[in-house]
């Protein structure tokens, strides 16, 4: 994720917007009489109602779409994995291009939807409205909430079941209720008997694969993503499982790596409001999910977003520990936290998903290991022990052994995070140590250990980084 955070409005509360919508609710006058206030000004409620009444959008229907893609957060204007923007998650991607037609539709610019929850709100409320229009629904059918599934099926920009899938679970939202937080409000939709309008997409779950349950894991759907997002096959033996989390919703997520665009997969996403999952990725095959980690890992999506903590709900945890559970037991992985792991503790990348919310202690009692420490993260590029020299070329290196062929470990490429004493290695020039050195090079988190050979910047029994800094013991 970028570090960077672009400029945020705060949305200010306007005591007189919420007077005279208070007045003209009990009066019976429509809000569309009076002059529409700035966006900035608003609260997030009186967003919702604002937009609604603009659009003739449902306004219990917005906020319920807009709880199942961002649970109403806006992440201060940065993207989804699938780049969408705000409480309404405005999508501008290859294939989906919501955030500019709402532009053209509210006359918003593209910085104001994406960073604006207002605005945002009214550009999901006016696609909303356009896709009702596209449909034919006339004004007494957009006042029936069932008639609208069709509408949010669309709004979701995919195609058949994953669509339906989308629709099914605001609707399931607006049966239950909605309670969230937003920018400090607390938005609420009662909730309601709803009888959603599928005709257009009756059968269409069993017809495009949801019907299909997994060979793998048998409590799972199956539906393969994109050939163009993950490799037949696999280069390594399966050793870790990956946790990662979405960035974006799980019937977003579905539909993205169903898209040729997307250029990542996982093997399983899971929900978040009841731990339905969904695999994408057989287990035999190479998932892009985690840079050098893919060869050998399996990658576990989960619905959310890092920075909010609503997303983890024990539905999700119990779900997703009893899929780690089958795949450690099946693959015969150690239940613990030196293979059980999170994205941002696999060598190599730069993610920091599961993030600070995850509960790594709740989620490994759950799969019936040990938690322990958890295993060191690779060091980022500017303060990672940048290394010039000669390690073990050949399979079989994972630990001290008798290895005795030698390759070049290039300048900035690698990180070392400790020493070990081994057996003594003599390379192709009679230089020797018997120090091994823990790296993130292939297999695992942590990587594997590799001869350090003497170098003239070194006196016998040391290891050293670049800088002339010894090594740490492991």
């Amino acid at each position: 994720m970028s570090t960077s955070t672009p400029p945020t409005t705060r949305l200010r509360v306007s005591l007189l917007a919420v007077a005279v919508t208070a007045a003209l609710s009990a009066t019976g006058v429509q809000a569309t009489a009076a002059p529409q206030p700035d966006p900035t000004s608003v609260t997030v409620n009186a967003a919702f109602e604002q937009a609604a009444d603009k659009y003739g959008v449902p306004r219990d229907l917005l906020v319920a779409v807009g709880y199942g893609e961002t649970h109403l957060d806006g992440h201060h204007g940065q993207p989804s994995q699938d780049r969408g923007y705000g409480v309404m998650h405005l999508v501008s991607n290859p294939v989906n291009h919501s955030l500019a037609k709402a532009a053209a539709l509210t006359g918003h610019s593209r910085a104001e939807l994406r960073h604006d929850t207002a605005a945002n709100i009214e550009g999901g409320a006016a696609v909303l409205r356009a896709h009702a229009d596209e449909l034919g629904l006339n004004r007494a059918e957009r006042r029936d909430l069932g008639a609208w599934y069709p509408v949010v099926a669309r709004y979701s920009n995919a195609k058949g079941a994953t669509a339906a899938l989308y629709a099914d679970t605001v609707y399931r939202f607006l049966a239950k209720g909605v309670t969230a937080n937003a920018a400090g409000e607390k938005v609420t939709v009662a909730g309601r008997s709803v009888a959603p309008d599928k005709s257009a997409y009756r059968n269409t779950l069993k017809a495009d694969g949801f019907g299909t349950m997994s060979e793998d894991y048998p409590p799972a759907h199956w539906v393969p993503a994109s050939p163009s997002n993950y490799n037949s096959g696999r280069s390594a033996d399966i050793s870790t499982i990956v946790i990662h989390v979405v960035q974006g919703s799980y019937d977003g997520s579905i539909g993205w790596f169903q898209n040729p665009e997307a250029e990542s997969s996982a093997h399983y996403i899971v929900r978040s409001s009841d731990g339905d999952i969904t695999q994408m990725v057989r287990d035999s095959d190479t998932a892009w999910h985690a840079r050098g980690g893919n060869p050998y890992s399996v990658g576990i999506e989960h619905e959310g977003f890092i920075d909010n903590p609503s997303w983890f709900t024990d539905a999700m945890y119990r779900s997703s520990a009893a899929l780690t559970k089958h795949l450690a037991d099946r693959y015969g992985i150690p239940k613990d936290r030196a293979h059980i792991v999170g994205h941002s503790e696999v060598p190599g990348n730069d993610h920091t998903d599961p993030g600070p919310n995850w509960n790594w202690d709740y989620y490994m009692q759950l799969v019936g290991g040990s938690g322990g420490d958890n295993p060191p993260p690779p060091p980022p590029p500017s303060t990672g022990k940048h290394w010039v020299d000669t390690f073990a070329d050949a399979p079989g290196y994972a630990s001290p052994s008798d290895t005795t062929e030698t390759g070049t470990l290039n300048k900035g490429t690698n990180y070392v995070y400790c020493k070990a004493q081994g057996r003594d290695i003599t390379d192709n020039s009679g230089n020797h140590n018997h120090w091994w050195l823990r790296t993130d090079l292939d297999s695992g988190p942590g990587g594997q250990y590799v001869p350090a050979y003497y170098l003239s910047r070194w006196g016998n029994d040391e290891a050293r980084d670049n800088d002339g800094n010894e090594i740490p013991d492991c």
